[in-house]
Formats: C-alpha cells, structure tokens, sequence
C-alpha cells in the first residue's frame, strides 16, 4: 500500500504542470467570457433604450433579461471544459508513453522497483481519476464564482438568476460531468473508468507485441466495450424491453466489473509475463 501511494504520489507530481496550466486556461477563459457576454448584453440594452429611445419594458419584452445559460451555451465557456477533455484523453496515453520514448526509457526503473508491477498501472490509472475529479471540483467552485460575477455585471432587472443545480440540469453536456443523482456518478463515472483502464490494456498489448499487439489491443477494445453494452443491445434489439430500469442499471455494472477485471488482469498478466526489463 505505502509503494502504491508513494507512486501515486509521483505521478501526480509530474502531472501537476499540465493540470495546474489547464485550470489556468478554465478559469481565465470562462471568467473573460462572462464579462464579454455581459458586456454585450448591457451594450445592446443601452443602445435599443438610450440611442433608439426603446422603453425598457419594450426592450425586455423584445429580447429577454439575459440568463447565465447563454454564458454555458457559449464556446467561452464550453471550449475549456472540451480542451480540458481531451487535455485528459493524451495524458492518458503521454502516461505511458513518455516512460518509453522519454530519456532513459524510465519505464523500465519503474518496473524495478520492489513492488508488484501491477502498482504501477494502479497508480497511473488513479492519477487520472483524480485529474478528473480535480477538474469537475473546480468547474464546480468555478460556477459559484461565474454566477456571482455575472450578477455583478447586469443590473437584477436584465438579468434571471440561476443557481448551479439548476444550470447543470439545464444542460445535457454538463449532466455527464455533474450527476444529479448517485446512480447517474456511478454509472458515468464508472464507465469512464472501465473505458480507460481498457485503453491502458491495449496500450500495453502494443507495447509487448508493437505492431501485432496494437491490432489485438484494438480488437480487446472492442470486445470490451460490446461486452459492457451488451444489456443495452439486448434491451432493445432482442428482449423488447424486458428489463425494469434497475435491472438494467444492476446488469450494467455488472458487465462493467467483469470488463474492468479482465482489464486489469490482463495489463498485470502483460506487466509481469511480456514486458521485460
């Protein structure tokens, strides 16, 4: 356990100037974008009422007070939170990647160490399960901020005030990210954590067989994910729906256990048997 946190600890470490630099990126990008959006909101109020001598009844009536959704809706604040996603789809293969290409191919001192070589792939994969949760806390905090700076900008009358939940149920893009319920998280969140454990198994098939290994690793891949919808398939193709809900929900983590095992028995079987050092 202690070898497990310590690598754990290493990883965040060298990870910690690109999550740092991508949480830069969030909070400057989508605090500007409140400001430009308010800003051009409060322009065309002022030039509909001041210069075309509009009545503000009128103007509201026309066009709307301005809610914190067109902030959301917008790439200022959509196209962070989409960078920072696939900020996290390459870590997940620079993780693996720049321990072989880097200088030294540090992979191999990795796997010297004296603790079982599955620790490493346990402390890689947990690595990007707390980037991802990171990144959602802050988005979260973030919000909060967001909300309030917006209020500072319009005056109540232009303005209709939302709280998070309310902005995060209005939005199916942020309902992936922030659950509203438990079993929603688990499913998500589960399944993204199933989907890059299979990805770290068909990078270590390349690895230990290179161009043969990518095809099978593809081919694992692919086995694995239609293994984990199989329920779905079923559900809808076959049994005409003739699962309850919650038995469907039960048979899906069901078969993303059993997917999430296989992968992690077959990265340790790869670690140990097929990569040498």
């Amino acid at each position: 356990m202690k070898s497990y946190l310590k690598l754990v600890n290493f990883e965040f470490n060298r990870s910690a100037k690109i999550f740092a630099i991508l949480l830069g990126i969030i909070l400057i990008v989508q605090i500007t974008g409140v400001i430009v959006l308010s800003k051009l909101y409060l322009n065309m109020a002022n030039e509909k009422i001041y210069e075309e001598l509009m009545p503000k009844a009128e103007f509201l009536s026309s066009f709307g007070p301005m809610s914190f959704l067109s902030v959301t809706r917008s790439v200022w604040f959509l196209g962070p939170i989409a960078l920072c996603i696939a900020g996290v789809g390459f870590y997940i293969f620079l993780i693996w990647y720049r321990d072989w290409f880097g200088k030294n191919t540090f992979i191999y001192r990795l796997l010297m160490l004296p603790t079982t070589r599955l620790n490493v792939f346990y402390a890689k994969i947990t690595n990007i399960l707390l980037m991802t949760i990171g990144f959602v806390a802050f988005q979260l905090i973030l919000l909060q901020i967001e909300t309030t700076v917006f209020k500072w900008m319009l005056p109540k009358e232009f303005r209709v005030d939302l709280n998070v939940q309310e902005i995060v149920s209005s939005m199916p893009e942020l309902n992936i990210l922030f659950p509203t319920s438990f079993l929603e998280g688990v499913l998500n969140y589960g399944a993204g954590f199933m989907v890059v454990a299979i990805l770290f198994t068909a990078i270590l098939f390349e690895r230990s067989f290179r161009w043969k290994g990518m095809f099978v690793g593809i081919l694992f891949s692919l086995v694995a994910i239609a293994v984990f919808i199989s329920p779905l398939l079923l559900q809808e193709f076959v049994l005409n729906d003739f699962f309850y809900p919650l038995e469907l929900f039960v048979l899906e983590i069901v078969t993303g256990v059993i997917v999430l095992a296989a992968s992690i028995w077959m990265s340790g079987f790869l670690l140990k048997n097929k990569i040498t050092v």
